[in-house]
């Protein structure tokens, strides 16, 4: 039985990374062709390229975080050793990192600053 869900819970892990990276890779692809679309319609080549990074940001930040669900699982109920427990805090820390450059650079500021006019979440005027 143990052995059972043990092999169910590596399958779950892998599925979850196949998913991630799908994310990814299909974030790529919808975003190329998107930046391709954009061009084509005679949106500026700046404009395009950054709807076409924050985009490819959105879609690396979601397969991330499914990446980061599968090493959770693996690591806490597959291998819950000191050693796997220290990689997966790295595995974390640096996914973690990614993931807030990234979200800096999809909003142009920093999370902690208020949105500027115009931005959604901004505050409006009545």
């Amino acid at each position: 039985m143990d052995h059972m869900l043990s092999g169910l819970l590596h399958w779950t892990t892998r599925g979850i990374e196949v998913a991630g990276t799908l994310v990814i890779v299909v974030g790529i692809l919808m975003a190329g062709t998107a930046f391709a679309r954009d061009l084509k319609r005679g949106r500026s080549a700046r404009d395009a390229f950054r709807a076409c990074r924050a985009a490819l940001g959105m879609a690396i930040l979601l397969g991330l975080e499914l990446l980061v669900a599968a090493d959770i699982i693996s690591t806490v109920a597959i291998e819950p050793t000191l050693e796997s427990l220290a990689v997966l805090a790295g595995i974390v820390l640096i996914r973690t990192f990614l993931s807030f450059s990234l979200e800096v650079e999809i909003e142009g500021r920093w999370p902690w600053q208020a949105p500027r006019p115009g931005e959604a979440g901004a505050p409006t005027k009545e």
